[in-house]
Formats: structure tokens, C-alpha cells, sequence
């Protein structure tokens, strides 16, 4: 007892004499709980053996991973911890009532009511305003303690709560011994409870507030298919997933990330169908990061992937539960992170960039021919502008008589080569499609269009471009549309000024030279160690079937060769309904 008083005078040198007060007053309350206070004492410290083993929110993880003779504890922290934090709950609710306001000072959405009646112990009860549902308070808390319930004898109970002993009737109860539990519980969403003469607080959850409700996707629209959308809520889209896959095996572990959000991630995964070694080295990278923050998926994204250096993608992300299903029953995992509706999926490779859910959706004929659509229009949005660069600067005679004849008068005026106008016009038009997209909805695509309109004529009116610039730059923009995957899209725009740079000082052997750099850059490529280009490069003839083009489903009886070995049949062979199974026909 004595050396917990020397820390805690110690923790308060450089506090205000406010501070100091309170810790006077909390030390008085102590002394007076002397039947318990060993064991108090013995709590706590397990308390904060639990805490550095958890290692998920706070930053004990990168002390434990120090020398034992480092003694510095918050050097590396972002915001100084309140000292008040370190202190146990005590039996003195009136200490505990200043402390809690110490803690949530000039926090002006912080609520807290006193409730005393006659019989019952004194108890107070305290939330923030917007994150807790302001109804489900008054309807299950408020009322049965004005009522009369004794929340004392809840006190004594084991560490896990017994629901039949807990006189509200709320599912999500827990309890808290330090002030850093209950101050945790608070911004998660808790009602925090404190009852006089009890050194034990109760938490109740009741996360809720105003949020988004399921919508359609904004990225990724169909036109058969699913219409439901992942939220900002996690739990929300946990549902969604669980709607969709009824089964056991479907396993979703939780880790808390940023030492000031707190935010709750969930990995999901199928156990048996994803390899145990690929759910490890997710839950391990998971665990390694040590942030103040996490606002969004892209945060995990950057600091999780393979190749952090490289312009391709090495997770894909997504807003559909459906996309999400299809995936975990392949044998990858997803990453779910509250406050963004964008799923991280993965291992990936870049045939799955050019898929769109809707190609399983449809029948193969139509599947097939919009796939080779996109594989087409991926080339050009990659090399048209550096083929015509090439061609009309080095390799006039490769085209007709005709043909270079119109390209040259419509050149003739232009004072700048070709790859100055090519750079010209695809900055203009990249820039016109950013202010698309961070202009309002209304008027956002009206803009964009009307300015390429506008801007492409009066450059080639004054002069300044040709205008078979302006149509290759055109269909250049419209071919990058054609890419499911925006973040794949991206990286073919931004690639595509390199090759034009080589094209324009060497010609078709430039072209030739970017393209064996991002082919050998591709081959090396690996996503959670799984190669990039897998089903090419390394050849598996399994794979073939859903890359190029999408065979029938009654052909794809087996899947990924990822997945492991017992459970990598779909499905039985001969389900066509044909009555020869064989032709099919």
C-alpha cells in the first residue's frame, strides 16, 4: 500500500494543485477501504499486466518491445497522458465524481446525473451525448434506478457478469476497476455507472447515435446484382456479411488501432477454407502497427502491403457485401475498419482489378465479351497516347499515305511537338476530371464534360493542339472509365506519362523498353506472398478459367488453387442440367 502511495505522489509533481488535491482526497478514500484494500491492490496490478498484453489501442506495445532498462514510458506518445488516468476507482463516489469531471473537462457533449433516493445507495451515471442511443438511457437505466434497483449487490459479482444477476435489462454489460477502463468505455459508446461504496464501475453498452443507413454503392454500380452497401458502422457490416454467409466457420477477430481513436478493426475470415499461415501473417502485420490514429481502411492498406514502393495495388477494397462473400469463400480475408464503408480484401491479384462482381452475374457469353472489353480498353488507356507520340515523331512511314497526309495538315500550325501537346492536353484533362469529382454532384459532371468540350475546341482553334490530339486524348479518358477498380485505374494513368516520356526521346523502342520494366516489375509483384500475375506468371491451368475469360459455372468445380487442398471443390461436376452433361449444348 505504501509504495502505490509513492507512485501515485511521485505521477503528481508536475501536476496543478487541483490535481494534487484530488489525488489527496482519492488517497483519504483508500485508507478508509482497508478490508479491501490488498486486494485492490492486487487487482490493479493484474489490471495493468492485462493491459500491456493486450497491446491493441495503447502504445505499451513499443515499451515492451524496449529493453527492461529503458525506463522512459511516454517519450514517444502523441498527447501527454492525464495523470488521472493511472488511478484506481475507489469506494468514495464523491472523489470519484471529481475525478470523472477532471478527466472530461470542457467537454461540453459530456453528460452526468446524480441519482439519490432513500434506501439505496447514492449512484451516479455518465455518457457522451451523440454516440449513445439517448433513449435506450432513460427507457433501461435512468428508470430502473429511480425506481428503486439496487445496483450494489452487481458489484460483487465475478469478473464476467452474470446476466441474471444484473437488474437492468441491457445484454452488453462489463465492468471497470482503473480509470483508464472507464475513461476507454466512455468514448467507445459506454454509459459508465458509479455507485457509492463500491470501488467497481458498471459499463453498459449502448453504442449508437446518428449514422448512415445501408445504401447502394457509389462506386461500384451494377445493373444486375445486389443493391446493399457497407456503412460507417462496423457492426452494421459485419451483419450484412453474416446475412449472407450462415455459418460458424466464418470467424471475425477484433483488434482496437490508435492510441487517440481507439478505432475497432476486424479481420474476417472462413476457418478451413483460408490458409492458417496467410491468417497469421494478416494478424501479425495487424498487430505490429502502432498509430495515434486510424480514420479510414487506406491507413491498414499502406501499412500492411508487400511492396509499399510499387504503383499497383496489393489489396483490393470494396463497399459490397456480396464482393466481400465471394472473396472469403475463395480462401482470402477481408479487414473491416469503423467509420469508412470500404472493405480491404486480399491476398489479390491483377486479374481480380478487371473483374467486376457483375461478370458473375451474368451469363458467360456477355461476361466474356465485356472482360475483353476492358483488357482492350486497359491497353489503350496505356499506350494509345504513347503510340501516336512514337509514330508521329519517329515512325511516319508505318502509316497510310492518307492517314500521315490529315495528321500533318492538321499539325502544320502547332508550334509544339507532339509529346509537349500530348502532355498538354492529358494534364488539362486530368485536371478537368478531378474538379468532377470535387465539385457537387449537381453541377461536378455538367463541368467536366462542358470544359473538355470547351477547352479542346478553343485550343485547337488558337492553334495550340491538333485536333487527332484532342480525340486520343478523348478516348485515352474514356478507356481509363472502363477499369472496374479505381485505384487500378489510377495507376494506369499515372504510368501512362513515363511511356509517353520514352516514346516521345526514343520512339517504339521506348514503349518497348517501359513495358518490359513494368512486366518484370509485375512478375516480381506479390501480394501477402502470393504472386501478382498467378495464373500466367506462374502458369496454373486452374486459374486460366477465370482470368482472360469466365468459363460457365458449371465448368468452375474447383477454386483457387490458393485455396487448401480438402477444400478447394465448389462444387459437383455435371450440374449444367443438360441431359449430356458433357457437351453442354
Amino acid at each position: 500500500m505504501s509504495s502505490e502511495k509513492e507512485e501515485l505522489k511521485q505521477g503528481s509533481e508536475d501536476q496543478t494543485p487541483d490535481n494534487q488535491g484530488l489525488e489527496k482526497k482519492q488517497e483519504s478514500a483508500e485508507q478508509q477501504t482497508e478490508a479491501s484494500s490488498g486486494e485492490q491492490e492486487g487487482n490493479q496490478q493484474s489490471n495493468k499486466q492485462d493491459s500491456k498484453e493486450s497491446g491493441d489501442s495503447d502504445a505499451d506495445d513499443q515499451e515492451d518491445s524496449k529493453p527492461s532498462g529503458d525506463t522512459s514510458s511516454n517519450e514517444d506518445k502523441a498527447v501527454p497522458e492525464l495523470p488521472q488516468l493511472k488511478l484506481p476507482i475507489v469506494k468514495d463516489l464523491k472523489s470519484n465524481l471529481e475525478v470523472l469531471q477532471e478527466v472530461f473537462k470542457d467537454c461540453s457533449d459530456f453528460v452526468f446525473r446524480e441519482i439519490k433516493r432513500e434506501g439505496y445507495p447514492d449512484v451516479c451515471l455518465s455518457y457522451l451525448e451523440g454516440i449513445v442511443i439517448s433513449l435506450e438511457v432513460q427507457d433501461h437505466i435512468i428508470l430502473p434506478l429511480v425506481r428503486g434497483v439496487d445496483l450494489a449487490n452487481i458489484q460483487g459479482a465475478s469478473e464476467d457478469i452474470e446476466l441474471e444477476k444484473v437488474p437492468i435489462s441491457l445484454s452488453h454489460v462489463k465492468k471497470a476497476k482503473t480509470w483508464r477502463e472507464a475513461a476507454d468505455g466512455v468514448t467507445d459508446g459506454c454509459v459508465l455507472v458509479l455507485v457509492e461504496e463500491n470501488d467497481e464501475a458498471l459499463l453498459f453498452d449502448l453504442k449508437g447515435g446518428l449514422r448512415r443507413s445501408v445504401q447502394e454503392p457509389q462506386t461500384e454500380g451494377v445493373v444486375r446484382g445486389p443493391r446493399e452497401g457497407f456503412t460507417e458502422m462496423i457492426r452494421a457490416n459485419t451483419g450484412l456479411i453474416r446475412f449472407k454467409l450462415k455459418t460458424p466457420m466464418l470467424k471475425m477477430e477484433n483488434f482496437t488501432l490508435g492510441t487517440e481513436t481507439k478505432t475497432s478493426v476486424v479481420l474476417a475470415y472462413i476457418k478451413g477454407i483460408a490458409r492458417d499461415d496467410l491468417i497469421d501473417d494478416v494478424r501479425q502485420r495487424i498487430k505490429k502497427i502502432n498509430i495515434d490514429g486510424v480514420l479510414e481502411s487506406g491507413y491498414i492498406e499502406e501499412l500492411i502491403e508487400d511492396h509499399p514502393y510499387s504503383p499497383f495495388p496489393q489489396l483490393h477494397y470494396t463497399e459490397r457485401p456480396d464482393t466481400v462473400v465471394a472473396n472469403l469463400l475463395e480462401g482470402r480475408f477481408c479487414i473491416l475498419v469503423d467509420g469508412t464503408p470500404f472493405a480491404l480484401l486480399g491476398p489479390v491479384t491483377m486479374w481480380q482489378m478487371l473483374q467486376a462482381s457483375e461478370d458473375y452475374y451474368e451469363r458467360f457469353f456477355i461476361s466474356n465479351f465485356l472482360r475483353w472489353i476492358r483488357l482492350f480498353f486497359m491497353m489503350v488507356a496505356l499506350f494509345l497516347p504513347a503510340l501516336y507520340i512514337a509514330i508521329t515523331t519517329f515512325h511516319q512511314d508505318m502509316l497510310p499515305t492518307t492517314l500521315i497526309i490529315s495528321i500533318a495538315a492538321a499539325r502544320e500550325a502547332i508550334p509544339f511537338p507532339a509529346l509537349v501537346e500530348a502532355l498538354l492536353m492529358e494534364i488539362s484533362f486530368e485536371a478537368l476530371r478531378e474538379a468532377g469529382v470535387r465539385l457537387p454532384k449537381a453541377v461536378g459532371q455538367a463541368v467536366s464534360i462542358l470544359g473538355a468540350l470547351v477547352i479542346g475546341q478553343a485550343a485547337v482553334t488558337a492553334g495550340i493542339v491538333s485536333a487527332p490530339m484532342v480525340i486520343i486524348v478523348s478516348m485515352t479518358g474514356i478507356a481509363s472509365f472502363t477499369i472496374p477498380r479505381f485505384n487500378f485505374a489510377i495507376t494506369l494513368r499515372l504510368l501512362r506519362f513515363p511511356i509517353m516520356v520514352l516514346a516521345g526521346t526514343l520512339g517504339l523502342f521506348g514503349i518497348v523498353i517501359g513495358t518490359v520494366l513494368i512486366s518484370a516489375h509485375l512478375t516480381q509483384l506479390t501480394s501477402f506472398g502470393q504472386p501478382y500475375l498467378l495464373g500466367v506468371s506462374p502458369y496454373r491451368k486452374g486459374e486460366t478459367k477465370d482470368i482472360i475469360m469466365r468459363v460457365p459455372w458449371w465448368k468452375m468445380i474447383f477454386k483457387p488453387s490458393s485455396t487448401p487442398n480438402h477444400e478447394r471443390k465448389r462444387m459437383n461436376e455435371g450440374m449444367n442440367g443438360s441431359p449430356n452433361s458433357d457437351e453442354g449444348w
